[in-house]
Formats: C-alpha cells, sequence, structure tokens
C-alpha cells in the first residue's frame, strides 16, 4: 500500500455549501483578530522543546507576519473586512530578536526577516524597506541549504514578486550549478545531507523557485512508487516511503509525499503520473493532523486543485470541495477541543481560510510566496 491508513480519517459527508464556507473564513478571521496581543500565542499543536506556550513567533511559516498576510490575501479578496491594523505589528517585529538565533535565519523567507518585510512591503512599501529586502536576498543567494524555507529557493520567490530580476538570476544560476546529475539537489540542512524530493525542503521546492520544467517529468518518473494506478514519492530521493520516516508511516501531505509533488509540479508532471499522484490523495483521505497547509487535509486539497487546473474535469474540483468542507470540520472540532483557534498560516486557521476560499473560486494555488 502506497498510504498509510492509520494517519488518515474518512471523509466528511457534508456537502459542499457556498454560505457555510463563507461563514467559516469570516470566523477563522475573527477569531483571529480577537486573540491578537502584540502576535499570537503558540497553539498546543506547535509546542515543542523550541517553541513554549509563551512564544509569539514574527515570521512567515509559524509566526505574525504569515497571519497577517493570510488575514490580508483574504481582506483584498473581499471575503472580510479587517477591525485591526497590522504595519506597526510588523515594523515592530523587525526590531525584536529574532525567531530562531540559532539557525542563521535572518536571511530567511519563511523563518526570518526577509518573510517579515516582504508582508510590510505588500502592506506598506517603501524604498527603506526594499531597500533592505534587496539586501538580505543578495546576501542568500549562495545559501548552501538549497531549499524553500530557509535557503535562496525562498529568497528567489520573493525577488521574482519584487522584480528583482538581477538577484533572482544570480540566484538561479548558482542553484542550476548545484543540481545533481540525475536533477536533484541536495540540502545541508540542521547539520544533515539529505536529498528531500518535496516542496518545503527539497527538489520540488527549488523547480518552483527556478520555474523551469526541463527534466522535471524524468525525475518524478524516477523517484516516483506506483501501485495500481496510484503514485507516491518518498520523502528522499532513492528512499522508500516507510524507513526515513521517525514513526513508521508513510508521508502523504504537502510537505512530504505524493500532494505536494502534485500541488507544485502538476503543470511539468506526465499528466499520467500527476493523476496517479491525485488519485492516490484522494484515496488516502484527510489527514488526521489536521486542516492545516504544511500537512493537513488543505494542503492535500491543492493536490486536487491543481488538477483540476491542469485538466478542466469538474470531478477534481468536486473532490477538493469534499476537502474543503473536511478541513472546516477539523478547524472547528479542533477548536472546541483546545478552546482555542490556531494562529499560523502554515500549520493553522489562516492557511486553511485561504484554501476555502480557493475553492470558492476554483483555483489557487498554495500562498507561495
Amino acid at each position: 500500500m502506497l498510504y498509510d491508513p492509520r494517519v488518515h480519517e474518512p471523509l466528511t459527508d457534508e456537502l459542499w455549501n457556498v454560505e457555510r464556507v463563507s461563514a467559516a473564513i469570516r470566523a477563522i478571521v475573527a477569531d483571529a483578530e480577537e486573540a491578537f496581543d502584540d502576535g499570537w500565542p503558540t497553539h498546543p499543536a506547535d509546542q515543542d522543546e523550541v517553541l513554549p506556550p509563551w512564544a509569539r513567533l514574527r515570521t512567515v511559516y509559524l509566526g505574525g507576519a504569515g497571519v497577517v498576510d493570510a488575514l490580508r490575501r483574504l481582506q483584498e479578496r473581499g471575503l472580510v473586512e479587517l477591525k485591526r491594523h497590522y504595519v506597526p505589528y510588523l515594523e515592530r517585529s523587525l526590531t525584536e530578536p529574532p525567531d530562531f538565533p540559532d539557525e542563521d535565519a535572518q536571511r530567511s523567507f519563511w523563518m526570518g526577516e526577509v518573510g517579515i518585510r516582504l508582508v510590510l512591503e505588500r502592506l506598506a512599501p517603501s524604498a527603506a524597506n526594499r531597500d533592505e529586502l534587496a539586501g538580505l536576498i543578495g546576501a542568500n543567494a549562495r545559501d548552501e541549504r538549497r531549499e524553500l524555507m530557509w535557503g535562496s529557493p525562498g529568497t528567489m520567490l520573493a525577488a521574482r514578486e519584487l522584480g528583482l530580476d538581477g538577484l533572482w538570476e544570480e540566484s538561479a544560476a548558482w542553484l542550476r550549478e548545484q543540481r545533481d546529475e540525475d536533477g536533484i539537489w541536495e540540502q545541508n540542512l540542521y547539520g544533515q545531507r539529505h536529498r528531500f524530493l518535496g516542496p518545503a525542503h527539497g527538489w520540488a521546492g527549488c523547480v518552483l523557485a527556478l520555474g523551469e520544467g526541463a527534466g522535471v517529468a524524468e525525475a518524478a518518473r524516477r523517484f516516483a512508487v506506483e501501485e495500481d494506478g496510484l503514485a507516491n514519492w518518498p520523502p528522499f530521493a532513492g528512499g522508500d516511503l516507510v524507513s526515513s520516516n521517525r514513526d513508521g508511516s508513510i508521508r502523504t501531505q504537502w510537505c512530504h509525499g505524493a500532494p505536494g509533488i502534485v500541488a507544485s509540479l502538476a503543470g511539468f508532471l506526465d499528466e499520467k503520473l500527476a493523476l496517479a499522484g491525485g488519485e492516490l490523495t484522494w484515496q488516502a483521505g484527510p489527514l488526521v493532523k489536521g486542516a492545516n497547509l504544511c500537512h493537513g487535509t488543505a494542503g492535500n486539497g491543492y493536490a486536487l486543485l491543481a488538477l483540476f487546473t491542469r485538466t478542466g474535469d469538474e470531478h477534481w474540483l468536486a473532490r477538493a470541495r469534499a476537502f474543503a468542507m473536511h478541513a472546516l470540520d477539523q478547524v472547528e472540532r479542533a477548536r472546541s477541543t483546545t478552546g482555542q483557534g490556531r494562529h499560523t498560516l502554515w500549520t493553522g486557521d489562516p492557511g486553511t481560510a485561504l484554501y476555502l476560499a480557493d475553492c470558492l473560486d476554483g483555483s489557487g494555488e498554495l500562498p507561495l510566496p
């Protein structure tokens, strides 16, 4: 079997309902705005030895900048009207100690100053902030982590949005040179060297940053694990689906596995293989981990939306919307259990709200950058 039923749960039988989805988006935003107190507290599901309960992170992946950007996106789409103004909070965030001081994180798009400044630039653009961004992006051009969360692929996406073409090309030229002969990159991450495949830390994220499809279909086929019309991908190039995971389960989520490969690269893959990855995502069903983008039901749903975009086949949109209804239910169940919302972009409710909004529109991609 190419997925682990233990980490998935049965899909809700609640039918797609535009009014309910719209109300859920408004409820998520209202909850986030009410919970704001110079940032948002760390949710119990995000707490560990690194993140104590009193922590109020400020960066994009787990912190306040990501929440602010999700709220901004939803307001710009006319789905909500915000009651707060978050530019002063973002400006204060730039003067606070970094969230991850031991990881050389200042240049990171998701975990450092680049992400905070990019969100600030979207809300209150200035020449001074843009110059600071250019300096940080340039300093990250040859970062040996070679992945989206910390390395140059993430800051390449920021450079592309800002129109910093020279900085993007500098990073792109170096990244192309770093690719192994089989089309994959090695990551130097947390003191270890691996060759990840997924978008958060590996090959798919590098491809997204470059925006180039040469060799992508061949590499995807080479490392796919296929069975009975389904396809999944292991976390590591050349690895298997199970042994690389500490808990012995099979990863079938956005950051590792078929959902992330398909959501990120559907336009570059052979259609048969893309559909096999999408079918695996659908058959596996929603994730027990929750509704979120990185390793939850909403992130997996983006693979289904990507296949609707590629094929025009309405049954992929219907499936994406079925996942949306389940993700909505997961948000409500989790809030009832813990008594609080989960206020992050990539592991929490605001990211799920973006997925719900894209299902309303019938198209969309994960919030990269």
